[in-house]
């Protein structure tokens, strides 16, 4: 069994990685972490976690290897590439990549785990920087069970909410499901601030009422308060959301699944990204909405938030 005092190589220490470590640390793992910018993973090692120059070197000598990297092309890259994560550690080894990738590449690392005598999870979250800050990521994983059983309370010191989804390549369809719903819903949240605000109405106590109702969910609590401080910074940057939504309408027409909602919302994202948001957090498609009336509105992230 996986637990305090196994070694955990942590890839990608980035916005939410570096939080995910940290909780690691504190419930007694031993961390090796790399990130491709080392500053980043600085505090880490400073509290006692082992700095590597590569992937593989991570790997090494790791029970448990964890990445949460950008983009499926990372992905691969850290995992399937000469004197990567696979050929690197240890037969035996337990790999989780909680990145939010394709589900195809989740069952082609699965694949070239067992190939190599190691066990492969997909294991993507929700929560973004104020689950991972808080340990309170939803955490869906797709692989074998036998190995999920072995790593599930190590996941639990990362959110309370962890489920066994099914077969590999099953964390990553969840995911999609997941983030199809808060494409949606970010659009409504966004367009309810927009008309109170038309309506005169101050949408701080608007959002007293409604977010008690029936209409109430996680963005609006969480994002609607940020969007009328006009504090843009990227928990979950506008950019990384793009590609699970372009990832999830591939799945989608891969099934002839017919998703006007989600069409809709890339579609805005889109926009959003062409305008200079690509470095902001996915509730700046508000900006969005007071650009198409001021059409000079400065939608650009501040350095200080990239």
């Amino acid at each position: 069994m996986i637990g305090p005092g196994s070694v955990v190589g942590f890839v990608g220490t980035g916005v939410m990685g570096a939080a995910m470590a940290g909780h690691l640390l504190d419930a007694g793992y031993s961390l090796r972490v790399h990130n491709r910018t080392a500053s980043k993973a600085a505090g880490l090692v400073e509290r006692g976690a082992v700095w590597c120059p590569s992937p593989g070197a991570a790997a090494m000598g790791a029970d448990v290897v964890i990445t949460i990297v950008g983009y499926p092309a990372d992905v691969e890259d850290v995992y399937l590439s000469p004197c990567g994560i696979i050929e690197s550690c240890s037969p035996g080894t337990i790999l989780i990549d909680m990145t939010t990738s394709t589900p195809s590449l989740a069952m082609r690392i699965a694949r070239e785990a067992l190939e190599h005598d190691v066990v492969a999870l997909d294991a993507p979250v929700s929560g973004g920087d104020v689950g991972a800050i808080n340990a309170k990521l939803t955490i869906m994983v797709g692989g074998e069970r036998e190995a999920f059983d072995a790593v599930e309370p190590l996941l639990r010191v990362l959110g309370p909410n962890v489920v066994f989804q099914g077969a590999p390549g099953a964390g990553q369809h969840t995911k999609m499901a997941n983030q199809i719903a808060i494409a949606n819903n970010i659009v409504g949240v966004c367009e309810a601030l927009v008309y109170a605000e038309s309506a005169g109405l101050d949408p701080r106590l608007m959002l007293l009422s409604i977010c008690a109702g029936s209409a109430g969910s996680w963005q609006l609590t969480n994002y609607a308060p940020r969007m009328l401080e006009g504090d843009f910074a990227p928990g979950f940057y506008v950019k990384h959301f793009i590609k699970d939504m372009r990832i999830a309408k591939a799945e989608a027409e891969l099934r002839h699944t017919i998703l006007p909602g989600l069409d809709l919302a890339l579609e805005m994202f889109e926009e959003l990204s062409r305008r200079g948001g690509d470095d902001r957090g996915i509730h700046a498609l508000y900006l969005l909405y007071k650009a198409r009336s001021v059409p000079a509105y400065y939608i650009g992230a501040d350095d200080d938030e990239a």
